[in-house]
């Protein structure tokens, strides 16, 4: 797909200096522009590259005067960082502007559907399944009995949801993610055995959530798994049965949530972060990545370490472990000097 300076310049309301039919069909960043690429200058650290950079057309600032000639043909902007950002907005919806139903797909006796379907190959809908409007399902997606879906959501390439799970408008679903799935619960038995406890909760997804790929949302074994309005969660995360995680909480990649546990809104949880189950997290808390939390947390807590304690407390606690050594050999020549 190809986009010439004068229809960018439209998008963007920007000013055209050069060509204005010079053509680009990629992207690319200012160091590594090369013919038929688009890119920006933003940050002045990268100016040096703006007369060096082979790309076709490039986005600055109305501010910027060059002070060598420029191959590129460039386009001026108020601000060329949210014009690039909006710019590649405007490319993400085209290039997801898809409709119609492949083959072969199979949808079952019962589903309803709003306008602007886009259901890939060899994907399959339950029966009684609700789609709402302007839904894209990529191919190899398996959507199970009496899901609801509701409008502008969009589920990538093998994606699976299944029976029961009611999901909002505006929700995004990332390749390998898996919602639904029965959670860990199985009771031991005298000869030592594990028999499975029946999951018959299902999951709730609320507006705007995103949850990137290969991650896992467990059913509830009894009402619901939530995940609440506007949640962003990366790739590779588990949430356990009966979770609830709170308003516009963001979560970072390879945590891990136990059953039963709720988290409130407006968190902030890095990377690797595992979290026991029946615990509350309260609102506007920031975990640290690698943290392990044990307890639930007050409202506004900022933790770290495993188990997590107060982040200050942890980065003074850090400094004396790693001077340990020292210490502990310290420690030594004062006992000898005693014995002495």
């Amino acid at each position: 797909m190809k986009f010439t300076a004068q229809q960018i310049a439209g998008i963007l309301e920007g000013e055209i200096i050069g060509n204005p039919n010079a053509e680009v069909y990629k992207l690319a960043k200012i160091e590594e522009g090369t013919e038929g690429s688009l890119t920006f200058l933003a940050n002045p650290k990268y100016v040096n590259y703006i007369y060096t950079t082979n790309a076709t057309i490039a986005i600055v600032n109305k501010s910027f005067q060059p002070e060598q000639p420029i191959k590129a043909t460039l386009i001026k902007v108020e601000d060329a960082y949210q014009s690039f950002s909006k710019l590649l907005e405007y490319y993400n919806q085209i290039k997801l502007m898809k409709s119609g139903i492949e083959q072969p797909s199979v949808i079952s006796e019962g589903v309803t559907h709003g306008s602007d379907l886009y259901l890939g190959s060899f994907s399959y809908i339950g029966q009684n399944v609700k789609i709402g409007n302007n839904v894209k399902i990529y191919p190899n997606c398996f959507i199970g009995d009496n899901v609801e879906i509701g409008d502008d959501c969009v589920f990538f390439a093998g994606v699976r949801i299944y029976s029961e799970t009611v999901i909002g408008s505006r929700v995004t679903i990332h390749s390998g993610t898996i919602v639904g799935a029965d959670g860990f619960g199985f009771a031991p038995q005298e000869d030592g055995s594990y028999k499975k406890v029946p999951q018959i909760g299902n999951v709730i997804i609320e507006d705007d959530v995103e949850i990137g790929s290969c991650a896992t949302v467990d059913r509830a074994t009894l009402g619901s798994t939530i995940i609440r309005t506007g949640v962003k969660l990366d790739n590779q995360i588990q949430v356990a049965h009966n979770v609830e995680i709170g308003a516009h909480t963001v979560i970072a990649a390879q945590t891990a949530i136990a059953g039963s546990t709720k988290i409130g809104k407006n968190c902030m949880i890095g990377g690797q972060v595992g979290i026991v189950g029946h615990i509350t997290i309260g609102n506007g808390v920031k975990i640290q990545a690698q943290s392990g939390v044990g307890k639930s947390l007050k409202d506004g807590e900022t933790v770290q370490g495993t188990p997590a304690f107060g982040y200050g407390d942890f980065s003074k606690s850090y400094v004396h472990f790693k001077n340990l050594p020292k210490i502990v050999r310290e420690i030594e020549d004062i006992k000898k000097n005693n014995i002495k």
